[in-house]
């Protein structure tokens, strides 16, 4: 079972990318749950995705310390979970239910900014990756989807002139 939740269910075996492929993934899982269980659904599977992500690593690289499997994506679907639940929780709160294709805007940054500081890994993103240990696979990531749902907001806030005035 730890495998299977560390691959995400064999998402991580897609290749080339599979760290964009779960993140592609879990954007559409995310969208999904937004839309037919509420935004709050989105939360608690990133609660449940986090915890899950934090045992399948220590559990799978309990003897390997140091690694980091390219094929384990948990850590990007929690992340990227994390990063859309920004646009989600300012969309829940204006009562805009349905708004994956109304706002498209809003879940493609999410994707793209996620992507870039996971893979950039500035800062807190980079020191997390760094720890050489099991949590390491997944806070660097949880960093990543904190940092990208905050330039989502930023983005938005200027593309819609809120912080211009």
């Amino acid at each position: 079972m730890s495998r299977a939740i560390a691959t995400f269910f064999g998402v991580g075996l897609l290749r080339p990318a599979p760290g964009t492929w779960g993140s592609a993934v879990a954007v559409a899982l995310g969208l999904g749950l937004d839309h037919v269980f509420g935004f709050w659904a989105l939360v608690l599977a990133t609660a449940l995705a986090a915890a899950a992500g934090f045992w399948a690593c220590a559990r799978e690289l309990a003897d390997t310390p140091g690694a980091d499997p390219s094929e384990f994506v948990i850590d990007e679907v929690t992340g990227q979970w994390l990063a859309l639940s920004f646009p989600a929780a300012a969309f829940w709160h204006r009562g805009m239910d349905n708004w994956a294709l109304d706002a498209w805007p809003g879940w493609v940054s999410a994707f793209v900014f996620f992507r870039l500081f996971d893979i950039w890994k500035p800062w807190l993103v980079g020191r997390a990756d760094r720890r050489g240990d099991p949590a390491g696979v997944m806070l660097d990531d949880l960093w990543a989807g904190l940092f990208a749902g905050l330039a989502v907001m930023v983005s938005a806030g200027v593309a819609h002139g809120v912080l211009m005035r």
